[in-house]
């Protein structure tokens, strides 16, 4: 019996053994399996996997970014990832110790995975937590599919993350590897890392950033689409809040801390960054433009000699523009259209004007001059492309469809939704003034502020450099230069005011020009600083008759005009079209002692390592002698301190009504250091225009309506001194304010040789003029 009984334990004992065996078998073939499933995805068997060079450079889209003179970026351009990469010493500690307490708090002690969160999330099934490191979810984003069809996908999957996370963590520091992760996340709206998501939703550099800031960025990590502040910011606080608590259970922060910020709303300050919003939205088109003839220029090409991408290459861009005037610029705009297209609007009324905007035209020229404008449009050219007939697309302009349409809302650009037919579209579009304004700085030709427009999402065309329009008396100093130059008159010198009639056979015209003036004085004789000052036509109509227009068409070109110029007299008048870039370069020379300097845009071009790309190099020319430059500059002084710009001296009228100088900020402008500048204002009181410069500082501005049909119907608002001049006074006071800037106010410099006198306070009384018509001016702007 007892020898039966040992045969049996020693039976059992040999079964025992067995499975011991098997068991180790199994266990060494598991971790066969499991090394030899690292073994294959390391060598791409379970997908792609990067090698060397793209871990040292990952595939990321980079949008170039345009940087402003005062170091700010004015916009970036990008098809779909508005991402600009920024180092991790500009990230804020309590950014980083957010992700880390949040997203991976051993992220400091592990190598790229994270051993006892993996046991965690598999023992406890995933609802411990998740097992991904910052380094695996790094490698997710930049190196493996965002998601799997199934289990076995996403288990193969992240055995890849797994090893290419390895190797991240060999390839990078730690604090790479949080900058890396910070830029390559979508943030939403655009946000596409975390440079333009601060940017986006606070409107600050990351640097800027404050706690609770962070944390809702941090927050956001989780899932951007369903955490996005604009359509979740109930949910997106509520994430926030739990990452505030992440801070303080690892004892980031305290609990009264953590307890006030929980307390306080996202507080967000959205700006959005896209190609049709945020400031210089006009320049950047232009910018773009630029850019692209760069790109194609066989010079600049990479060092594998393909063409450098300007969506994705992240370039940086570095202009002239300054910031701080770009937006005293476009707040000068945004302060005066609005009231003076309250006035067009009110004087353009059905009752008051039947065919309205339009003024001398009849229903026949109106609707050619709605055809020609369809046919110009993108609405035309999208509908042709569909392979729609001429006569379907005309008939498709009378059918109401639902639209939304610029209008100004309380004194800023906004925008309306409405039921509109496209034909009453664009004869409403065609009813508003536009303006354009460029300012350079002479002596450098660096442009500072471009406003090509008050809303670039409707109003699209530029009316800086693309738009070109007549000049009207802008164009007199061209004259009264060439003349200085040739005869070296004097600013002192007097002509009379009478009539003159010039012979014009000789220019190709066969018949005489009889030269009229506007205020039909015609009395006495005045000095040429005078009647430039009052824009005397008959005056300039004489030196045009000394000089001829040749000369006159030569000074243009030298000074920077690129439009053909006919040589004939009544150019003296101002009928060339010429564009506000153009006047800004040209009267620029004037200010610069002579010397046209071609206006620079761009300094450089870096790529997205900060080699430099592109270097400026300066074009100048000398134009005038400095002299002729001084006195020019000197009649044009005269313009402002006793001509139409005299208004930019006043000190405020009695009919200025207290609440009104509260609501248009800067208006009476009381400017006391030297000015010059020149006003202009075209035929029918189509365009009206300002020219103003002070020593370091050259201004154009421009406004009237698309087409020329469309005008005030009196001079009292239809000219330079009303529609332009405003523009440029706000704009100058901002500027002036901003002591930052240093513009300034100093007088012009006087050559140390100068033999034309200047000094005219010798004449008599009988030289001067009679009437400027300047206090007609200023009762009719009163209201204004």
């Amino acid at each position: 019996m007892a020898k039966k009984k040992e045969t049996t334990n020693k039976a059992k004992a040999v079964d025992f053994s067995k499975y011991i065996r098997w068991f180790w078998i199994l266990f060494a073939s598991g971790i066969l399996a499991f090394i030899l499933l690292f073994l294959l995805a390391s060598w791409g068997a379970l997908g792609e996997m990067p090698d060397h060079t793209r871990l040292e450079n990952p595939e990321t889209n980079l949008a170039t970014e345009i940087i402003s003179s005062d170091g700010k970026t004015l916009g970036k351009f990008y098809f779909n990832d508005n991402r600009t990469p920024v180092g991790y010493e500009n990230l804020p500690k309590h950014l980083v110790d957010a992700l880390i307490a949040t997203e991976d708090i051993r992220f400091y002690d592990h190598s790229g995975i994270d051993g006892r969160g993996t046991l965690r999330a598999i023992f406890k099934a995933g609802t411990g937590g998740g097992a991904s490191t910052i380094s695996q979810q790094l490698a997710k984003q930049l190196f493996t599919d965002q998601v799997s069809k199934n289990r076995i996908e996403r288990a193969l999957q992240k055995v890849r993350e797994w090893i290419i996370a390895i190797r991240l963590e060999r390839q990078y520091t730690k604090e790479e590897i949080i900058a890396q992760y910070f830029n390559i996340y979508d943030f939403g709206n655009n946000g596409d890392g975390i440079r333009s998501a601060s940017r986006i939703y606070f409107g600050k550099e990351p640097q800027d950033l404050d706690l609770k800031e962070s944390a809702m960025l941090v927050g956001m990590f989780k899932n951007s689409s369903l955490y996005n502040p604009r359509r979740n910011p109930v949910g997106v606080k509520n994430r926030r809040n739990v990452v505030l608590a992440q801070l303080h259970k690892y004892e980031f922060i305290s609990e009264e801390v953590k307890d006030s910020l929980q307390a306080t709303e996202l507080d967000l300050n959205y700006t959005p960054e896209s190609h049709r919003e945020g400031i210089a939205t006009y320049f950047r088109e232009y910018l773009r433009s630029f850019m692209k003839d760069w790109a194609n220029d066989k010079k600049n090409r990479k060092p594998d000699g393909s063409k450098y991408d300007l969506y994705r290459d992240g370039l940086k861009v570095f202009t002239t523009i300054d910031s701080r005037m770009q937006t005293h610029a476009e707040k000068a705009v945004e302060l005066h259209m609005p009231r003076l297209q309250a006035e067009f609007d009110n004087q353009n009324t059905p009752k008051r004007n039947p065919t309205a905007p339009f003024l001398e035209l009849d229903k026949s020229e109106i609707d050619k001059l709605l055809r020609d404008g369809m046919r110009r449009g993108e609405r035309w050219r999208i509908l042709k492309k569909q392979g729609k007939s001429d006569k379907e697309i005309e008939a498709s302009f009378y059918e109401p469809l639902e639209m939304t349409v610029f209008k100004w809302i309380d004194g800023k650009p906004g925008e309306v939704d409405t039921i509109m037919k496209p034909i009453d579209s664009m004869r409403y579009y065609k009813s508003f003034l536009r303006p354009g304004m460029m300012s350079m700085d002479p002596q450098t030709g660096h442009v500072k502020a471009w406003v090509g427009g008050m809303d670039y999402r409707h109003f699209k065309y530029d009316m800086v450099k693309q738009g070109k329009r007549q000049v009207g008396s802008t164009f007199k100093p061209f004259v009264y230069a060439t003349a200085i130059d040739q005869l070296q008159i004097s600013p002192c010198d007097s002509f009379p005011r009478s009539p003159i009639t010039i012979e014009a056979e000789k220019y190709g015209n066969p018949e005489p020009w009889t030269v009229e003036n506007d205020n039909g004085n015609y009395s006495g004789v005045q000095t040429l600083k005078d009647a430039l000052a009052t824009s005397t036509n008959t005056v300039t109509a004489r030196l045009m008759n000394e000089i001829g227009p040749q000369p006159v068409v030569e000074m243009a070109k030298k000074l920077g005009v690129e439009q053909e110029i006919l040589p004939v007299p009544a150019i003296a008048l101002g009928t060339p079209d010429i564009s506000v870039y153009e006047m800004v370069a040209a009267y620029s020379t004037f200010a610069n002692k002579g010397v046209y300097n071609r206006p620079v845009m761009v300094t450089r071009i870096e790529d997205k390592n900060g080699t430099v790309l592109y270097q400026f190099t300066p074009e100048s020319k000398d134009v005038l002698s400095e002299e002729v430059a001084y006195v020019t500059v000197n009649l044009m002084e005269g313009v402002t301190q006793g001509g139409s710009g005299t208004r930019l001296r006043t000190k405020g009228y009695d009919k200025w009504r207290a609440e009104y100088r509260e609501i248009i900020t800067g208006y009476p402008y009381e400017f006391s250091n030297p000015i010059a500048g020149k006003t202009g204002t075209t035929q029918n009181h189509s365009d009206g225009w300002f020219m103003g410069m002070v020593p370091n500082l050259v201004t154009g501005v421009w406004v009237g309506a698309e087409d020329r049909a469309a005008h005030f119907k009196t001079i009292t608002y239809g000219q330079g001194a009303s529609m332009a001049l405003p523009i440029w006074g706000l704009y100058m006071k901002a500027c002036y304010a901003d002591e930052s800037l240093n513009v300034s106010k100093d007088e012009f410099e006087k050559p140390s040789e100068l033999s034309i006198n200047v000094d005219c306070s010798v004449v008599s009384k009988n030289d001067q003029p009679e009437d400027t018509d300047l206090e007609d001016d200023i009762e009719d702007f009163s209201d204004f």
